[in-house]
């Protein structure tokens, strides 16, 4: 097995992933220092055996946070994540927005209200008008995807 043999090829496996610990030095828990199987890199295995430490061992939640090397706070978000999406919520989300925030509905309305006035505007021009009229900056792909979302749906 490639990952066990070269350990930078597995961080990088789990750093895609999002699933690399970034603080591996601060697991102290004795399974990850006396087995190959226990990798403190692992994110997600690391947060599955602080859960199990809590619920199947009987520690509290104090001394499982600081032995895996987490707040109390981030325990009960892992926590509540495993319960709703089991193992996939303890990787860590994807940062930035989760959707296109700054195109609201209004923002919407009046780009199909100036292209139902001049079809041929370009999106550069529609992103000035939109500094201009919300006092917001978007991208002009931002504008692009946005249009080839409205129309897939309809």
């Amino acid at each position: 097995m490639a990952s066990t043999r070269n350990p930078h090829f597995k961080n990088e496996a789990l750093r895609k992933d999002r699933a690399l610990n970034p603080h591996p030095e601060s697991v102290t828990d004795i399974l990850f220092g006396s087995s190959e199987f226990f990798d403190p890199c692992d994110l997600v295995q690391v947060k599955y055996e602080m859960l199990r430490r809590v619920h199947q061992d009987g520690w509290s939640v104090a001394q499982a946070a600081r032995t895996f090397g987490f707040s109390r706070n981030a325990l009960y978000r892992a926590q509540a994540a495993f319960q709703q999406d089991g193992l996939p919520g303890l990787l860590r989300e994807r940062p930035g927005p989760r959707r296109a925030h700054k195109f609201t509905g209004e923002v919407m309305d009046f780009i199909a209200q100036a292209l139902s006035q001049d079809s041929s505007l370009t999106t550069v021009t529609l992103r000035q008008m939109i500094q201009k009229h919300f006092g917001i900056s978007v991208h002009r792909r931002s504008i692009e995807r946005a249009l080839t979302r409205r129309q897939k749906k309809g």
